[in-house]
């Protein structure tokens, strides 16, 4: 169904160039940015008062590995995790097409052609990801760290290199900044053992509600681009707001999405919080950071950029940051961290796609209490 080794060859051979560095410098960036990662867990530790699980019950510090990768790195690295959680669904589906005629022809063309797509997309993310908690991580990757299981943290260090320059900041505190933001990410899923497997779950279930007729995948496809083409009339289109991969999908897949949405809205929006939260301490220009930072997320890099974050949906991630951070502080400001920290009890107890919007309204549910003065904090 996926020619994976297509993918990660397309989308190497397509990404841009990174910054261009002496062998020198990208030593010194590398060195930085791992020492960086580990003084980040001191400093998120302390201050989201959360502690890596243990088997037992008692906590430590979190064991998953960082690895400092370039964009081929992180192409590699993610196309291993697609095919780790994409396993279930393309092996039902591969089934379905090997069991009609010329099914077999079918998937070998076809797996070519969703490689080629994939490594086209995943070129255009490479440049742009500049670190990530790998939770779906499979044993055995060909990276350092890979026999590790349970997930790793990587940091793009070409497109933290290119960032840092285009904004014209401090190296040193960016890389530093950075780092506070992953290492939130990485404390989030080492401290609270269920949270892997229930976002595992949630996708799954939104992954084994995708349409496995191809003719209404298509379908559904056509009428997406027509509404963004503007081929209906505006009195009749009403999907402005939403995006190609929203467009398509079933309406069971969009309540899935919707808890989805909320619990990485939570998770981004507490990295946001935690980052700008120990900033002042460690990173002596953390306001200029993050003040043109917020200017580049919001401005793009140009009309195709902009159009491939609406049709991939990325706007929407930008949004996850905004309102996860809102609802974070909003919740800490009435309740306190060890308040907000009930969020990591259980599934039960992270807030609805509703209640990040109203975080009164989660304060009320878990704790309780009335919702006066919460919002807006």
């Amino acid at each position: 169904m996926v020619d994976w080794n297509l993918a990660v060859a397309t989308a190497t051979r397509l990404v841009r160039p990174g910054p261009e560095v002496s062998r020198e410098e990208a030593r010194a960036v590398v060195a930085e940015l791992r020492r960086h990662a580990r003084t980040s867990e001191q400093h998120v530790r302390d201050f989201t008062r959360m502690m890596a699980a243990l088997p037992d019950g008692g906590a430590s510090v979190p064991d998953t590995p960082v690895l400092v990768v370039d964009r081929a790195g992180w192409i590699k690295a993610n196309v291993a995790g697609f095919r780790e959680l994409l396993g279930p669904l393309l092996g039902k589906m591969q089934e379905r097409r090997g069991a009609a005629p010329g099914g077999a022809v079918l998937g070998a063309v076809g797996g070519k052609v969703t490689g080629v797509e994939l490594g086209m997309l995943l070129s255009f993310l490479a440049s742009r990801v500049l670190g990530q908690y790998e939770t779906f991580a499979p044993a055995g990757l060909d990276l350092p760290g890979s026999a590790a299981t349970g997930g790793r943290l990587l940091l793009v260090a070409p497109n933290i290199v290119h960032v840092e320059r285009e904004l014209e900041v401090n190296p040193h505190d960016f890389r530093l900044w950075v780092c506070l933001h992953e290492e939130t990410h990485r404390t989030q899923f080492t401290a609270v053992p269920w949270l892997r497997a229930h976002l595992e779950g949630e996708i799954q279930t939104f992954l084994g509600a995708t349409e496995m007729d191809p003719s209404t995948v298509l379908e559904r496809l056509r009428e997406a681009v027509q509404s963004f083409a503007g081929a209906r009339p505006e009195a009749e289109r009403g999907d402005e707001g939403r995006s190609l991969v929203e467009l398509v999908q079933t309406p069971e897949q969009r309540e899935v999405l919707g808890r989805l949405t909320a619990v990485m809205s939570l998770l981004e929006g507490h990295a946001d919080f935690v980052m700008d939260g120990v900033g002042p301490e460690v990173v002596p220009s953390v306001a200029e950071i993050r003040e043109k930072f917020q200017q580049r997320r919001a401005s793009g890099a140009g009309r195709l950029d902009a159009a491939l974050r609406k049709i991939l949906g990325l706007d929407a991630k930008l949004r996850q940051y905004r309102d996860g951070e809102r609802f974070v502080r909003a919740v800490v400001g009435q309740v306190g961290m060890d308040g907000f920290n009930r969020v990591w009890t259980s599934p039960n107890t992270l807030p609805t796609k509703t209640e990040i919007a109203k975080p009164a309204d989660w304060v009320a549910r878990v704790h309780g209490r009335g919702s006066e003065g919460s919002e807006g904090r």
